[in-house]
């Protein structure tokens, strides 16, 4: 006879809450769950920002900066998702990679949120070869279409 399986209260990833045997209200639970769920699948964070906006949408996500303030003080690089007027905040697993569509740029987590930065572009020098340097150029705009660079202004 094989041992029954038991689950903790929460997922390994991204700590969502589970079901457990008996539990009451299992509609809060699961509501919770697949909200989050729907923030997180996107991959995409609404703008990067230290402090809560003023009146942020149900399902609106952001990407909580260092030092952070209000209700996010001491969530910092964690997301947070505004589900049924309260902040739900979650924890980045090493590897998660969103984009923040307000800075337009793709961010990668690994123990803290980096981004790519743009190279300087080639000018002058002894030796000059057009060639290389359109080639460059275009590799560098196509990132930045990517999301790798931020697109400028």
């Amino acid at each position: 006879m094989t041992a029954p399986i038991s689950f903790p209260s929460t997922t390994a990833n991204f700590a969502l809450p589970l079901l457990f045997s008996g539990q009451a209200q299992k509609e809060l639970s699961i509501n919770q769950t697949v909200s989050l769920l729907d923030a997180l699948v996107q991959s995409s964070v609404d703008a990067s920002l230290s402090s809560p906006p003023l009146n942020p949408e149900d399902g609106s996500t952001y990407r909580v900066l260092a030092n952070a303030s209000d209700i996010w003080a001491g969530k910092d690089d964690q997301l947070a998702v505004q589900l049924g007027g309260a902040w739900h905040f979650v924890a980045p697993k090493a590897g998660l990679r969103l984009f923040d569509r307000q800075a337009g740029t793709l961010l990668h987590y690994d123990s803290t949120w980096k981004s790519a930065n743009e190279p300087a572009l080639a000018s002058g020098g002894t030796v000059i070869d057009a060639e290389a340097r359109q080639m460059l150029l275009e590799l560098v705009e196509a990132l930045r279409i990517l999301g790798i660079f931020p697109q400028s202004p």
